[in-house]
């Protein structure tokens, strides 16, 4: 139905942003990146942590390891950026690796841990990457640091 291209498309474009995002928050206060945001899952910290917790566990399920969701991490474990963009990137890293490795034909194959093909599950990753990033684009304009336009489109017509 979808083709390997599209996804690895979409994937690249969900860590290309999320590391956008990122020099924004690099410019964070330890205590605004650590500060109570009374909506969603709370701080930059924590959506941070969320957007990897989330990918690692669905990625655990696409490899089919037998826990699908093995650990969380805390985030009240982290309070340093950079430990948590290090956190972040590593879970980038094993997605990309994983996307690289995909072949046309595994993308309808649903992993019986998850109930629903390869494809799905990666652009449901996407679109929840986007719906955070929109969350923590609003959360740094707020602290009146630079934001972006997130379009698919835009990044599209930058050459990769």
């Amino acid at each position: 139905m979808f083709s390997l291209q599209l996804v690895r498309t979409w994937v690249d474009y969900n860590y290309v942003t999320h590391r956008r995002v990122w020099e924004s928050v690099m410019l964070l206060s330890d205590e605004q990146f650590t500060m109570r945001i009374p909506y969603s899952v709370g701080s930059v910290r924590n959506h941070m942590v969320h957007l990897a917790n989330v990918d690692a566990g669905w990625l655990c399920g696409l490899r089919e390891d037998r826990n699908p969701f093995p650990h969380r991490a805390n985030p009240s474990s982290y309070n340093s950026r950079y430990a948590v963009r290090a956190l972040c990137e590593r879970v980038a890293a094993d997605m990309l690796e994983f996307v690289s490795g995909l072949e046309e034909e595994q993308l309808a194959y649903a992993p019986p841990c998850l109930q629903m093909p390869v494809w799905q599950v990666l652009l449901h990753l996407m679109n929840h990457g986007t719906d955070h990033r929109a969350q923590l684009l609003r959360i740094l304009h707020d602290f009146q640091l630079p934001t972006f336009d997130q379009d698919f489109l835009f990044y599209l017509e930058v050459p990769q």
